[in-house]
């Protein structure tokens, strides 16, 4: 057989183990899980909870059209010394566990993080309790800062919040913005706004339904909230 010929179909063979063999690194990258279909959704509004003496954080998403309660983000169980840190100047080194359900108690997600006495490493797991990526808080920046990882502790892109206000964006290292969270919003009513922590999260419409990011992106507004505001 004549060398180029050999060398030839070795780079077919090669081909297909690497992106057509079933379950190889590339097949599995490209797969996107089914996911609950609200994560499908490119707007949503949170609004917090709020109480005099409130220990545990509570949150419900809704659709901003229909202004109908899509999820809750709610900490189901709080340790006897958390809550009572909760109410000293200790607050934000607390550790957290959100989960994030539909209003019929299906699982979404869930955010945690331990206890944190610099810089916070979040964790976002799936419906299943697995580990699908984090936010590793940057050290000295100016508006808050995150940077996105996957479940193997990958670069995915940054969170990044402007220094004068409590805008963040998804931004990949070239530029493209994945999604946004604000705390003003030109297309919704008044009385949606309270003088609570309400945030506005936006996602770009290019982002593909049923891609990981998605749930990464809805965990954001509880990283934002509980780690830089409390």
């Amino acid at each position: 057989m004549p060398l180029y010929v050999r060398a030839f179909l070795n780079y077919l063979i090669s081909f297909f183990i690497l992106f057509l063999w079933p379950g190889s690194k590339t097949c599995i990258t490209l797969h996107f899980q089914k996911m609950n279909p609200v994560l499908n959704k490119n707007l949503f509004f949170v609004k917090e909870h709020t109480a005099i003496f409130k220990a545990a954080n509570s949150f419900d998403i809704l659709d901003p059209d229909s202004k109908q309660i899509i999820m809750n983000a709610r900490e189901e169980s709080l340790g006897f010394f958390t809550k009572m840190f909760r109410f000293t100047d200790y607050k934000r080194m607390t550790p957290f566990d959100i989960s994030i359900k539909t209003p019929d108690g299906a699982k979404v997600l869930s955010v945690r993080r331990g206890v944190s006495f610099f810089l916070s490493t979040v964790e976002v797991l799936d419906e299943r309790d697995n580990v699908i990526g984090k936010f590793k808080q940057k050290f000295f920046s100016i508006g808050g800062k995150f940077e996105v990882l996957d479940q193997s502790d990958r670069p995915l892109c940054m969170l990044k919040g402007h220094w004068a206000s409590w805008d963040f964006k998804f931004v990949s290292n070239d530029g493209k913005e994945f999604a946004v969270v604000t705390k003003k919003w030109a297309g919704l009513g008044k009385e949606l706004f309270t003088s609570a922590d309400n945030y506005v999260l936006q996602i770009n419409s290019e982002v593909p339904e049923n891609h990981p990011l998605r749930q990464l992106i809805i965990a954001a507004v509880m990283c934002i909230d509980l780690v830089l505001k409390e």
